[in-house]
This record gives C-alpha cells, sequence and structure tokens, in this order.
C-alpha cells in the first residue's frame, strides 16, 4: 500500500507492513488500547503481537466498535 495523507491532520499514514519498526513488539500503549476494544467486542487479543499486527488489529476492533476514524 502506498502512503495515505490523513486529510484532517496533514499527516501522512502508512500501511503497518511498510513501518521499519513493524517487527518489534507492540508497544504498551498499543496493547492497553487494544485489551480495551477487545474487551468492547468481547474478542480475544493474542499473546506477541507485533507493532505492525497491533497496528491492523486495532484498526478492525475501532471498525468494530464505532471508535476511532
Amino acid at each position: 500500500m502506498s502512503d495515505q495523507t490523513n486529510a484532517d491532520t496533514g499527516n501522512t499514514i502508512k500501511d503497518p507492513s511498510d513501518w521499519t519498526t513493524g517487527e518489534e513488539p507492540a508497544t504498551g500503549a498499543q496493547e492497553s488500547y487494544l485489551h480495551t476494544l477487545a474487551a468492547e467486542a468481547k474478542e480475544d487479543v493474542p499473546e506477541g503481537l507485533t507493532k505492525a499486527e497491533a497496528s491492523r488489529r486495532i484498526d478492525d476492533l475501532q471498525e468494530k466498535t464505532g471508535r476511532g476514524r
């Protein structure tokens, strides 16, 4: 996926698979928000997600729960 510009902020949004740090472990903030969204969606969160995997899962759960974008 190519970079996209977020019209609201003017920031460029990269696909997580293009992140240079995407294979690193998910951050504490990602894990916390992911667990919040998963609880709301009544879904489980797999252990050991990378930053990129966590980001994609957050996007999916935001859509499911109506949060976020």
